[in-house]
């Protein structure tokens, strides 16, 4: 399995990114996803994930009402959308799929996620 993530970039504070995780060599529609974020210095945080069915999410405290994530099962994608963007918000972003197919919960430990992508860079400026 391959996640390709897109959509990074250089943002004024206030600003939005939408952020795509594409994935191939599986179907992602039995398992769930999340965004991970990774800031320079800084341990690798949880930023929200989503249910295989779509039909619960999960978000860090510090993105709540600001980021929202979303999957198109059929496009075998997932997103992030990033708005009211921070300079905090600046890191490396990583998708990732869970180890575990239809999971009734979606879990916020990268341990129990088994695949990532390569990351893409989120840059907001003050």
């Amino acid at each position: 399995v391959q996640l390709q993530a897109s959509g990074g970039g250089l943002v004024q504070a206030g600003g939005s990114l939408r952020l795509s995780c594409v994935a191939s060599g599986r179907a992602i529609s039995t398992y769930a996803m999340a965004w991970f974020r990774q800031a320079p210095g800084k341990d690798r945080e949880f930023v929200a994930g989503i249910k295989w069915s779509g039909t619960a999410t999960s978000y860090a405290d510090s993105v709540k009402g600001r980021f929202t994530i979303s999957r198109d099962n059929a496009k075998n994608t997932v997103y992030l959308q990033m708005n009211s963007l921070k300079p905090e918000d600046t890191a490396v972003y990583y998708c990732a799929g869970d180890s575990v197919p239809r999971r009734t919960v979606v879990v916020t430990s990268g341990g129990e996620y088994d695949y990532w992508g390569q990351g893409t860079q989120v840059t907001v400026s003050s």
